[in-house]
C-alpha cells in the first residue's frame, strides 16, 4: 500500500446517474500514514508535502445540456468517467476513477409518432417439391410507437397457414440493431433483447396474437442522440417459423425507445400528479475540476436493481422518476490502456438506464424489477 491508504471518489447522496445540465458534485478522500511529495490535484504546479493524515477536496462541475446517453458494447462505447490524480514528481501517478451514467431525456411526448399506431403485414409462398403450396400470412399490429424500459409491448396479430406444411412456431421479437460508423465502413451488431413464443400451426391453421406482453428490459435509448458514430434502432418482428428448410416469414415494426413515458400511458394506470419540487438538485457554486468527457472508440450476466437518488430527469413534474436499472447487457471492464496496478476504483460497469414498472406503485415511488433474461 506504502504511504497511500486511501483515494477515493464519492459523489454527493451517492448519485452516479445524471442528466443534461446537471451538476456532479462530491469530494475526492485521500488518507496518508506518511508524508508525500505531490503536485496539484488538478494540474501540474510547484511541489507540495502532504503530512500524514485524511484530507477531503471537494468538486463541483455542471454538465453540458447534449451529450448522447452511455453505452457498453465489446463493438465500441460511449463512457463517462471522473478521475481523480495525484501528480508525484519523479514517481509513478495514484489514480482513482469512478465511471458514472449519463442519460440522454429524450422524451417520447416530444416524438410525434410515438403515440400512432402502426399495422403491418407480410406474405411467403411455401414450396413442397416441385408443387407450390398456398401462402402464409401474417398481419402484426401495435397500438402505439414509443416506449420505456419496464413497459410492455402489446402484441396484436393474426397468422393464417395456407400451406401445406406445418408452421413450428411464432414468436414476437424485440431487436437491437446498432450501427458503428467510421470514415470507410460501417459494422453492424444485431441482438435479440426481449422474445416470446407461441406453438405450432398445422397446414391450413391459423393463430391469433391478442395483446401479448413483450416486455421491454433496460435499455439505451433509440438514436443515440448526439454520438454522430453509433446509431441504435429497434423493431418488433412477429416471426413465422416453418417446419424443414425455409426461410422465417418475418413482420417487422422500427420502434422509439424513449426515457420518458408518455402521459396518456402514464394516465391509464391512475400515476399520481405533480410530483414534489424537492425531486431537483438546489444550485452549489462550481468548483473546478478534472472531468474526462465522453470516450468513444471502436473496440452479458444478470441485470441488478440500482437504487440511486432522483434527478431532474425532466420537467414533465405530472410523471414520476423512474427507477434506474442495470442495463440488460451486464457489467464490462473499464480499464483503459493507461491504467496500471496503481490505478484504483471499481473496474466492473455497467450503465443504468431510467425504467419503469406501471404495475407496481405508490404516491411517491416506483419499485421497479429487471426482466428476467
Amino acid at each position: 500500500m506504502g504511504k497511500l491508504d486511501l483515494l477515493e471518489i464519492n459523489f454527493t447522496n451517492n448519485q452516479e446517474v445524471f442528466y443534461g445540465g446537471q451538476l456532479v458534485q462530491g469530494h475526492v478522500t485521500v488518507q496518508l500514514n506518511a508524508e508525500i511529495k505531490m503536485r496539484r490535484l488538478e494540474e501540474k504546479g510547484d511541489d507540495h508535502v502532504l503530512q500524514p493524515g485524511n484530507y477531503s477536496y471537494p468538486f463541483s462541475f455542471q454538465l453540458p445540456n447534449q451529450l448522447p446517453s452511455s453505452y457498453e458494447s465489446s463493438v465500441g462505447r460511449v463512457r463517462y468517467t471522473v478521475t481523480a490524480v495525484i501528480d508525484r514528481p519523479w514517481k509513478f501517478d495514484h489514480k482513482c476513477k469512478r465511471t458514472i451514467t449519463f442519460i440522454d431525456a429524450v422524451d417520447l411526448n416530444l416524438e410525434p409518432t410515438a403515440a400512432q399506431g402502426v399495422t403491418q403485414q407480410g406474405e411467403k409462398t411455401m414450396c413442397c417439391l416441385c408443387c407450390k403450396s398456398g401462402p402464409i400470412r401474417a398481419v402484426l399490429k401495435l397500438d402505439r410507437l414509443g416506449y420505456v424500459p419496464g413497459e410492455n409491448i402489446r402484441i396484436h396479430g393474426e397468422i393464417n397457414n395456407h400451406s401445406r406444411r406445418k408452421m413450428t412456431s411464432s414468436f414476437a421479437e424485440l431487436r437491437m440493431t446498432v450501427d458503428y460508423h467510421t470514415p470507410s465502413k460501417t459494422r453492424t451488431q444485431k441482438n435479440s433483447v426481449s422474445k416470446i413464443c407461441k406453438g405450432p400451426i398445422q397446414a391450413g391453421g391459423d393463430d391469433i396474437w391478442n395483446g401479448d406482453a413483450l416486455g421491454v428490459p433496460p435499455l439505451p435509448p433509440s438514436n443515440l442522440r448526439g454520438c454522430k458514430i453509433i446509431d441504435i434502432k429497434y423493431t418488433v418482428t412477429l416471426n413465422v417459423d416453418p417446419a424443414g428448410p425455409a426461410f422465417d416469414l418475418v413482420v417487422p415494426i422500427k420502434i422509439i425507445i424513449g426515457t420518458i413515458p408518455l402521459r396518456s400511458v402514464a394516465q391509464q394506470y391512475g400515476v399520481p400528479g405533480p410530483m414534489p419540487s424537492s425531486i431537483y438538485l438546489s444550485d452549489h457554486p462550481n468548483i473546478p475540476v478534472k472531468l474526462i468527457m465522453p470516450e468513444v472508440s471502436m473496440s452479458l450476466p444478470p441485470v441488478e436493481y440500482v437504487n440511486v437518488s432522483p434527478s431532474n430527469m425532466s420537467n414533465n413534474q405530472d410523471i414520476p422518476p423512474p427507477a434506474y436499472v442495470e442495463s440488460y447487457f451486464g457489467k464490462v471492464d473499464v480499464h483503459d490502456d493507461d491504467d496500471n496496478e496503481h490505478t484504483r476504483g471499481n473496474m466492473e460497469y455497467a450503465p443504468v438506464y431510467a425504467y419503469y414498472n406501471w404495475n407496481e406503485h405508490n404516491t411517491n415511488t416506483f419499485l421497479n424489477v429487471a426482466p428476467k433474461k
